[in-house]
């Protein structure tokens, strides 16, 4: 690896721009190339003990957005045109021997950034949808038992006029804390 300066510029811009998109272009998808692009950087993400305890499905269409619309009930989010469902394998995962805490949540977000950084950079929109009901989608689409729905992943183009919400971050020394002074 090299010291690039340049390369660190380009991540930081496309970090500070991703937003949470809610406003989708309902008249342009995106192709299964980028999709799976944006899978690819979640492939390569890092986990606890490299167990991958993830696994990602692509549902497209009307009924499947009949199926996250009911699991999440939010009028924008049909605008989508495609969604990625983050799913987390526990038994896959590794599990801290000193007390047993199961890393599979960890694991699958550091994924779910990746994807959404890898479609920032590709001009796509993403959100976070943490906030819906498993069980919809687990029964939907008939998951095995052992796989979670962690997240739901709307994405696919901003619509022209989709607006990006302010946004308010804490200043460096408000997160750090010094541990050797």
């Amino acid at each position: 690896m090299t010291n690039d300066l340049n390369l660190y510029s380009s991540l930081m811009q496309v970090m500070a721009e991703r937003y949470s998109c809610r406003d989708y272009d309902t008249l342009r998808a995106p192709g299964r190339d980028l999709i799976d692009a944006v899978l690819d950087a979640a492939r390569i993400a890092p986990s606890a003990c490299n167990r991958q305890p993830w696994r990602f499905m692509v549902v497209e269409g009307e009924h499947a957005r009949s199926i996250i619309s009911r699991a999440y009930d939010r009028a924008w989010i049909a605008t989508a045109p495609a969604f990625i469902i983050a799913l987390g394998d526990h038994s896959a995962a590794w599990h801290r021997p000193c007390d047993g805490k199961d890393h599979t949540d960890v694991d699958v977000s550091i994924a779910v950034e990746h994807i959404c950084l890898a479609a920032a950079s590709l001009g796509l929109g993403t959100c976070w949808v943490c906030n819906f009901d498993p069980k919809v989608i687990a029964e939907a689409f008939s998951l095995e038992p052992s796989l979670e729905p962690v997240a739901i992943i709307p994405i696919g183009y901003p619509a022209a006029d989709a607006k990006v919400p302010a946004k308010s971050r804490k200043q460096l020394d408000e997160i750090v804390i010094k541990g050797d002074d």
